[in-house]
């Protein structure tokens, strides 16, 4: 019997990964390392944990079924990894103007534009800051969550399929 359901499992993984962000945030000063991938391997692993749990206890040869029980799983994750996102950009508000002048860099550089434009463009990503990583990161976490799962699930049921052919 499974000691917790998939929603659990969720709450587990993405604390978790909170944890491992943070650590990975204080230890590096930025998110902009290789070591990001401990995070998202913290996520793989909870939601292929809930499946093989959930088959082990049912044998369904329902994908639905199992898509069901990951869903439960990386919608909580989702769920927490969003907040923390939105907590940590509200809390790091010198994150939007070390944004702006690297995209100013970015685009002096480039010479294409003239000041106003630039000025422009600065303070449009300004505005999108917030909202783009926000939505960045539900869109992220749940495409890959139903990839995970969608992946995962097959895997599951072709190996009790196999198994039911040789009983």
């Amino acid at each position: 019997m499974n000691k917790f359901s998939a929603t659990q499992k969720g709450l587990i993984t993405g604390v978790a990964m909170l944890l491992v962000s943070v650590i990975i945030y204080y230890t590096k000063g930025n998110f902009e390392n290789k070591l990001q991938y401990i995070t998202y391997s913290v996520y793989v692993a909870g939601i292929v944990w809930t499946l093989v749990e959930f088959s082990k206890s049912n044998h369904t040869s329902k994908f639905g079924a199992y898509f069901s029980q990951g869903f439960k799983c990386f919608i909580v994750v989702t769920l927490l990894m969003v907040i923390f996102t939105a907590a940590f950009l509200l809390l790091q508000p010198q994150l939007k103007n070390e944004m702006a002048v690297i995209y100013k860099a970015e685009l002096l550089k480039n010479g294409n534009y003239t000041m106003p434009e630039i000025e422009d463009k600065i303070s449009m990503a300004k505005k999108s800051f917030f909202p783009s990583l926000v939505m960045g990161a539900i869109f992220g976490y749940l495409v890959i969550g139903a990839m995970v799962t969608a992946i995962t699930a097959g895997f599951l049921l072709q190996k009790n399929k196999r198994q039911a052919e040789v009983q």
